[in-house]
């Protein structure tokens, strides 16, 4: 999959992040995208910014899917089909995420169910969607995106993080089980687990607004667990007022946007180069190379308070307080 001018490429999640800038890569070299999102408005502006650097003649097509929901990835499918006149596709990204439902005991079930099934569920529905047409071309490739959080369990000490967690560990397990299911039984499509760092992207933006927590939205028992996370974290905010609270999550999520080590648009193209050479595994920066080696170096301590410490001397993961 050198190559990828004339290919047609799925992309779920394209309306924002990563997501965004693959769709746009895809299309600048000529690759047909089809892509899907849950905010029609994010993913009009994705295919309008998709074009304006595309080859004449690339298509570019949007719907509006949930991927946690499998009649609605099965009305993409067929979108896919008729859109593009196509029975098969090259290359399926299972790209959409979001975060939520951190802790397995003080969360409400809900959240951590619906963040488990878009981040596991999404993958898993996806895969199995779009394989029939994978297997029609002469040629396939499965990018899946799990994250440095299917190596490391963990954002820190004294912040759950069950949900996702779990999803992107049965994501990159998922994801590496296929390499032999695939050479056995599907030898011309080959398949990559996408393990991200800290990237810039509005996934803590976009959690708040699919949980229906956006700022503004947070109730008194939302605002005392996140004192109680502060304060477990060493940052006390009992004084703090309720609206200077929910001001303070807002300027969060922003933060983990802007302030990011590594941008969307380079995460996507270290994705691609590692499609082009068809690597199995692909770590996405800096902070995301340096943790799965120490995962592996001294993989008893890593949920330890010092390793933590260690990964922020190291100046990774820096501003996570909340």
């Amino acid at each position: 999959m050198e190559i990828l001018t004339g290919r047609i490429a799925v992309v779920t999640g394209g309306g924002t992040g990563m997501g965004r800038e693959l769709v746009r890569q895809l299309a600048k070299e000529g690759c047909h995208v089809a892509t899907c999102d849950v905010s029609s408005t994010a993913v009009n502006e994705t295919k309008v910014l998709a074009l304006e650097d595309a080859p004449s003649g690339t298509r570019v097509t949007t719907f509006i899917a949930d991927v946690a929901d499998e009649s609605q990835l099965l009305a993409f499918r067929d979108a896919v089909a008729n859109d593009h006149s196509t029975p098969s596709i090259n290359l399926l990204f299972n790209n959409a995420g979001i975060a939520g439902g951190g802790s397995f005991i003080d969360d409400d079930r809900s959240s951590w169910e619906r963040t488990f099934a878009i981040d596991w569920g999404g993958v898993y529905l996806g895969t199995r969607t779009f394989l029939p047409m994978l297997m029609e071309a002469s040629e396939g490739h499965i990018v899946n995106t799990s994250s440095i959080n299917g190596v490391f369990a963990s954002i820190g000490p004294s912040r759950p993080h069950t949900a996702y967690c779990a999803a992107k560990f049965a994501v990159r397990g998922f994801s590496e089980a296929l390499i032999t299911d695939l050479r056995v039984n599907a030898p011309h499509i080959n398949v990559s687990v996408v393990m991200p760092g800290h990237v810039g992207t509005s996934i803590v933006i976009n959690s708040g607004i699919v949980h229906g927590k956006e700022p503004d939205d947070l109730n008194e028992e939302d605002l005392v667990k996140i004192r109680r996370q502060l304060a477990q974290g060493g940052t006390p905010v009992d004084e703090v007022a309720d609206e200077d609270l929910r001001k303070g999550v807002a300027m969060f999520g922003e933060a983990f946007r802007d302030l990011a080590p590594l941008s969307a648009a380079s995460a996507a193209t270290i994705i691609l180069d590692g499609v082009r050479k068809n690597q199995w595994r692909i770590l996405v920066g800096e902070d995301a190379v340096a943790i799965d080696e120490m995962v592996r170096t001294t993989p008893e301590q890593v949920y330890e308070p010092e390793f933590w410490q260690s990964l922020q001397s190291k100046g990774f993961f820096q501003g996570f307080g909340l």
